[in-house]
């Protein structure tokens, strides 16, 4: 039976975390070394591997602990409440979620990119079911007349990218905007219009 972690080693393991969160999401996990890690975390390279022992196991904690945080807004959607008000609350907490959470989009977004060789499994054992059933919420929706029919896949895709788009794209979103622009307040207005016009019946 393992001891309780200490409170020292409980803030050193969320330090190296959050250390890693911002490394890896400038430099994506192939160009991020556990030096760098380590000196954001203040600690050295050899009190870091005492919490991690590699570059993959720091990278994996940090993706498992992700994953739940993705997974939550699609979970708070409510199979029988109002369709067009569930699918715009679900947008506006992915939403949230960009604006909050930027280094966590970048990071879930690099390790797609790279092919997903660290998340795989998680992606088909807990985002796929997911999709799957929320999909089929929304083909009942369509079924019943309550919103357009749209391929349901595909509109959770679109919700994707035209939410965690502002987080992985924030640096052009805002330099293309100009000062005295709030993008996601903007967004969330243009969200709204733009998914009520397409799922109307």
């Amino acid at each position: 039976m393992s001891r309780p972690r200490t409170r020292i080693q409980a803030r050193n393991s969320a330090a190296i975390l959050e250390a890693a969160l911002d490394v890896f999401s400038q430099h994506g996990f192939r160009g991020a070394t556990l030096d760098q890690i380590a000196e954001v975390a203040g600690l050295s390279k050899p009190n870091l591997l005492y919490y991690f022992p590699s570059k993959e196991a720091v990278h994996t904690a940090l993706l498992s602990r992700l994953l739940d945080t993705w997974l939550d807004p699609l979970r708070a959607m409510n199979p029988e409440g109002e369709p067009l008000a569930e699918i715009l609350a679900y947008v506006r907490r992915k939403l949230e979620l960009s604006r909050d959470f930027p280094r966590e989009s970048r990071l879930f977004a690099n390790e797609i990119l790279q092919g997903a060789p660290r998340i795989m499994p998680a992606i088909e054992g807990d985002l796929k079911p997911l999709v799957d059933s929320s999909a089929a919420v929304l083909t009942r929706w369509m079924d019943e007349g309550r919103i357009a029919r749209v391929p349901p896949h595909h509109l959770i895709f679109s919700i994707w990218a035209l939410t965690q788009h502002y987080a992985d794209f924030d640096v052009q979103v805002r330099a293309v905007l100009g000062e005295g622009h709030d993008p996601f307040a903007e967004a969330d207005s243009y969200l709204e219009v733009l998914f009520t016009r397409l799922l109307r019946p």
